[in-house]
């Protein structure tokens, strides 16, 4: 399983870039093609993968549906997404899912802040209170809106005994608002706080994949995700032999 923050294929390198190449991010420039096949490459080795900041089709991305360019360049047979964020027809933001196994459900949830363009992407594998849930989401930079927004994610997850939420928390495991989460379902703190961010020098631990009780995770480690400002967080988990089986 793998999480990753793609900031739609641009490059950034140290803090400077932020403002030196702030074009990358609204101009179809920067070989963004040739980041997102190494994307691709480094997603290949995974089954299900849950992608922050892709592009679902604008001017910046010369129209390429990133996520559907990923899923057909990684040999991933089922992907979704959620468009969260539009710039007119500039730019644009999604959740997305890459998967081996199909879905037998899918919902995109708008996330409460104060400033709109927040999601979680929630899909079902498997059948009844036995089947894996694997949720993606992008939260706030501020606290008081990942609260409201951890929150909502609490409700819409706690009926759910296999869970995982992936995704970029843009905060530790160990703040406060965290412990909605820990209090309300069954996911778990982390057992280790893996740095992805700032890529080229992490420092901070705000990209997390979270499993409930039931599942276990191992081999959880950073990775290159081209030369986006996160580092990808790539997990094996555990779960049940039933959590994907299907009838029929």
């Amino acid at each position: 399983m793998l999480s990753a923050n793609i900031q739609a294929g641009s490059s950034t390198r140290r803090y400077s870039d932020y403002a030196m190449r702030s074009w990358s991010h609204v101009l179809p420039a920067g070989n963004k093609l040739r980041a997102l096949d190494q994307i691709a490459e480094l997603a290949g080795g995974h089954d299900i993968v849950g992608l922050q900041e892709s592009d679902p089709g604008s001017w910046r991305s010369g129209f390429t549906n990133q996520t559907h360019y990923l899923a057909e360049r990684g040999g991933f047979d089922y992907w979704t997404h959620q468009p969260n964020r539009r710039v007119a027809n500039v730019a644009s933001s999604a959740n997305a899912l890459l998967s081996r196994f199909e879905p037998i459900e899918v919902h995109d949830h708008p996330l409460p802040g104060r400033v709109r363009g927040r999601g979680l992407l929630l899909a079902r594998f498997g059948e009844g209170d036995a089947g894996l849930t694997i949720a993606v989401a992008h939260l706030s930079l501020g606290a008081q809106s990942r609260r409201a927004q951890l929150s909502y994610i609490a409700e819409l997850l706690q009926q759910y005994p296999n869970a995982v939420l992936m995704g970029d928390f843009n905060c530790t495991p160990d703040r406060p608002e965290m412990e909605i989460l820990y209090r309300s379902t069954s996911l778990q703190p982390p057992s280790c706080q893996v740095h992805t961010f700032p890529s080229w020098r992490p420092q901070r631990a705000i990209d997390h994949v979270l499993v409930t009780s039931s599942l276990a995770c191992d081999n959880m480690r950073a990775m290159p995700a081209a030369l986006s400002d996160h580092l990808a967080l790539s997990v094996e988990l555990v779960i049940p032999e039933h959590a994907l089986r299907t009838e029929g």
